[in-house]
């Protein structure tokens, strides 16, 4: 029988993201990490919500659209698991949603006044640990 895997979310009100979308991105960081492997199994919508001191449906919306987007298995009378890692995305979705990342984070960081080789530098050393994770 599986142990409930805890989860470490920060969830904080003044963040721009709202809360639903904090959560789904902390799973899919801890997912993508490693922290979650596959098959461990999640706190219940309750029990995140107690934890994070929010609203249930908060944490159920979460992670229905994890469980829609193949991050999470379902599993009647059990719970909620990692799923097996599977292209989840179609290609054509996948670069869209890349467009629209650089274009968000490009507008985020173009008034700071790095140099160039400051900003690659820090994108590299934030993405590195999930994208040699995955490749591993």
């Amino acid at each position: 029988m599986s142990r409930t895997v805890p989860l470490l979310i920060p969830v904080s009100p003044g963040d721009p993201r709202s809360i639903t979308r904090q959560i789904t991105d902390g799973i899919r960081r801890q997912i993508a990490s490693g922290e979650l492997p596959v098959g461990a199994q999640l706190p219940s919508v309750r029990g995140l919500a107690l934890q994070l001191t929010i609203n249930p449906k908060t944490v159920a919306k979460a992670y229905t659209e994890l469980t829609a987007e193949g991050w999470l298995d379902a599993r009647q009378g059990l719970g909620l698991f990692v799923a097996t890692p599977r292209q989840r995305l179609s290609e054509t979705e996948r670069e869209r949603r890349l467009g629209l990342a650089v274009e968000t984070f490009t507008a985020e960081v173009v008034g700071l006044d790095f140099p160039l080789e400051v900003v690659l530098d820090q994108v590299s050393t934030a993405l590195t640990p999930y994208l040699n994770k995955r490749s591993a």
